[in-house]
């Protein structure tokens, strides 16, 4: 028993310095890392103001089309409505690597920055989700807060971005964080269109070394570690929010 360990232990050992150790093999998984926290950051950027966008418009259209007198601006809501019910349809609807594929060999053909398609492509699916987030936090705000609002002489996008706004966005942030997360391990498919990112060096040290086990137990084990940590953050600022509440 005790030699079958053994040899089992020398055996990893010799696995993982194929895998890390030799020719720096180890530098994929770092040079994808970076690439994969840089596409989810600016992706969650990009995300947030899609989806803030598209929160407003909708919900307005929800609240305020029917008591609007008929006009210019009624039309143009009802366009932006329709133009937003459009993208969540088609976003939420299609898988995220067949849009990924369309944008890199279809719209950014011409285009060498994988990171930059992998942010735009993330953040443009993103966006779709952000935006139901925000909106159930602008239609959770009591109506009373609206007419607070004009009642201290604000106008109806004054009251959206002094009074609304922050407590919707108090009320999503822990849903917010949590799309954080879930865009994290979203973009291990970035690799499909060659885009260097965690996945993708794991899978470049497979192919070099021949070696399956050691690359993809350590990209888990990396994936697991930054999502464990976020969620621990995340954890945190619901206890905080919970907190201020009271």
């Amino acid at each position: 028993m005790a030699e079958a360990l053994q040899s089992l232990w020398t055996e990893l050992a010799a696995d993982f310095h194929t895998c890390f150790i030799e020719k720096n093999r180890w530098k994929y998984l770092t040079s994808g890392l970076g690439n994969t926290l840089l596409i989810t950051f600016f992706a969650l950027l990009m995300g947030v103001v899609i989806g803030v966008v598209i929160a407003i418009v909708r919900s307005t259209y929800a609240k305020n089309y029917k008591e609007m007198k008929p006009g210019f601006g009624k039309k143009c809501l009802a366009v932006a409505n329709w133009f937003g019910g459009v993208y969540l349809t088609v976003i939420r609807g299609t898988p995220v690597v067949v849009q990924l594929m369309i944008i890199y060999y279809c719209i950014f053909v011409s285009s060498n920055n994988g990171v930059l398609i992998g942010a735009v492509s993330f953040g443009i699916n993103s966006g779709a989700y952000v935006a139901e987030i925000f909106r159930s936090g602008i239609m959770s705000i009591d109506n009373g807060q609206f007419e607070a609002g004009r009642s201290l002489g604000f106008n109806y996008v004054q009251t959206l971005r002094y009074i609304v706004l922050p407590q919707a966005f108090k009320n999503v942030l822990p849903s917010l964080a949590n799309e954080f997360i879930v865009l994290l391990k979203e973009t291990s498919v970035a690799g499909y269109v060659a885009v260097r990112d965690l996945t993708k060096g794991g899978d470049i040290i497979r192919g070099a070394t021949y070696q399956t086990f050691m690359p993809l137990l350590a990209v888990a084990a990396i994936y697991l570690a930054m999502v464990m940590f976020f969620t621990h953050l995340v954890n945190i600022l619901e206890r905080r929010l919970r907190a201020g509440e009271r």
